[in-house]
């Protein structure tokens, strides 16, 4: 009897690499894993900004250097992807925070908070990308 009963339930076993294009992830593991790659880019463009920093407050002639070189396009999207990425990561960060504080850990709550995560930090990053193109 034992074994009939240990028999019938499901075996879990981790996905293939041909598997890993249908598998479908919850919003909380897209939130957790785009949580991983924003806090990467920060971590691995902060010589950048630093960079940029330095250039914007060093002198009038530097402030006129830096204004030249970020009205580019491509530094504009550079921007965009580290502005998206800060958004990101705080958002990210503050749901963590809560869910470390065990608020919203139920199946439900953690959902909706995922997808908060993602549709604030998207509005955000469209309005501060509205600005940085010059949009308003």
């Amino acid at each position: 009897m034992a074994e009939a009963a240990k028999q019938a339930r499901p075996e879990f076993r981790n996905i293939g690499i041909a598997q890993i294009a249908r598998y479908r992830l919850p919003w909380a593991g897209k939130v957790s894993i785009l949580h991983r790659i924003s806090g990467a880019l920060l971590f691995l463009l902060l010589p950048f900004v630093l960079y940029l920093f330095e250039q914007s407050i060093t002198s009038e002639l530097s402030f006129a250097k830096f204004s030249e070189f970020v009205s580019g396009g491509f530094v504009k999207l550079v921007l965009l992807a580290l502005i998206w990425g800060y958004l990101h990561h705080f958002c990210a960060g503050i749901r963590y925070l809560l869910l470390d504080m065990h608020v919203g850990v139920q199946k439900p709550a953690s959902r909706q908070s995922a997808i908060a995560v993602l549709v604030i930090s998207l509005l955000l990053t469209a309005i501060f990308g509205l600005k940085l193109f010059g949009v308003f």
